[in-house]
């Protein structure tokens, strides 16, 4: 008969998370939550701020003991086999370990001998991995003269030292400009083409979208939805209606209008007196405008779109908002209206 251990080893799933279970206080950051990630692929933990994603990251990766439940990490139990499991796995957080005075490359060594490898050898994987991560010209700088997106490429290229078939990667773009996340997405793109499976969190839409073979959508400690980005857009519906009013303080009329003829959420902005809702296909989108324009309202503009994860998140949770830079937050600047159960 085959063992448990054996079987694991021979599975096709790099993580499988079963009733995870955290509290801190009375807080309970993370409530019961499944999922499973297949091995060589981009798994994304989508939700905004204080969802629970880092607090399931670390649990995942050892580093925090789990309340109840069990994970299994690339056949091994993070609890009673968390050895093995470090042995297997990186994780690049939201902040590094590094000594600014050194530069790239002794760094990297640094990294190299305390993970076992000799002077030489780790000498070159240093080199192997500055040419990698697209650090050369500046591989032999101090860090200190390092841009944040340098900095962020370092701390990717120290956590594939030793090439681990699982990498965790914490928000790795926050605070990034569009050019370098562009950047660090390829080099995210090639550590999976090089048969690494990536676990990563982020509050960035576009970066789940764009990274993500499959999303695990988390709010308040829960999952609230997992699948394909792709499938996940499919369950909202076929296309989304954005209406923007001429005057904005006629939203809650536009809102009632809109609940009357869809069963769905209505995300509401009341600074720009804009309303999105997910409709089944553009006859009833005709419909609703219809019906608007026979109530009085004054529609300054509107449009019909494929749905985007900005609406796979608000009709999961009803309470998801996008800040400025693309970045999910529970409360920010818009409202969300939920239809009354």
């Amino acid at each position: 008969m085959t063992s448990v251990a054996a079987r694991d080893a021979y599975s096709p799933l790099a993580v499988e998370v079963r009733g995870l279970t955290k509290s801190f206080g009375s807080h309970r950051a993370v409530d019961g939550i499944d999922f499973d990630v297949p091995r060589g692929i981009v798994c994304g933990l989508l939700g905004p701020n204080g969802a629970g994603k880092t607090t399931t990251v670390r649990m995942m990766s050892t580093l925090l003991r789990p309340d109840a439940g069990r994970i299994s990490v690339l056949g091994h139990d993070v609890v009673s086999d968390s050895t093995a499991v470090r042995s297997l796995i990186s994780l690049t957080g939201q902040s590094a370990s590094v000594d600014n005075d050194l530069t790239a490359a002794e760094n990297l060594e640094i990294y190299g001998r305390l993970l076992g490898q000799r002077g030489s050898q780790a000498r070159r994987r240093a080199r192997d991995l500055i040419d990698q991560f697209g650090l050369s010209a500046a591989g032999n700088r101090p860090l200190r003269h390092y841009s944040g997106g340098m900095r962020r490429r370092l701390d990717l290229a120290a956590s594939m030292i030793r090439r681990p078939a699982l990498l965790f990667l914490d928000e790795p773009t926050t605070g990034l400009d569009p050019r370098t996340r562009a950047q660090l997405w390829d080099i995210v793109r090639s550590v999976v083409a090089a048969g690494t499976t990536v676990v990563l969190t982020t509050q960035y839409l576009d970066e789940a979208d764009a990274l993500a073979d499959q999303l695990v959508v988390i709010d308040n400690g829960r999952v609230v939805g997992q699948g394909t980005p792709e499938s996940l857009k499919k369950k909202v519906g076929s296309f989304a209606l954005s209406v923007r009013l001429g005057d904005p303080t006629q939203a809650d009329l536009a809102t009632r209008t809109i609940r009357d003829l869809l069963d769905f959420t209505v995300d509401v902005d009341s600074r720009t007196g804009s309303l999105t809702a997910p409709v089944p296909d553009s006859a009833r989108a005709a419909q609703v405008i219809s019906a608007l324009c026979q109530r009085q309202v004054d529609v300054e503009e509107f449009g019909v779109h494929t749905p985007s994860l900005d609406d796979v998140f608000l009709a999961l949770t009803g309470d998801g908002a996008l800040t400025g830079d693309g970045a999910l937050t529970g409360d920010g600047a818009q409202t969300n209206e939920r239809r009354p159960a």
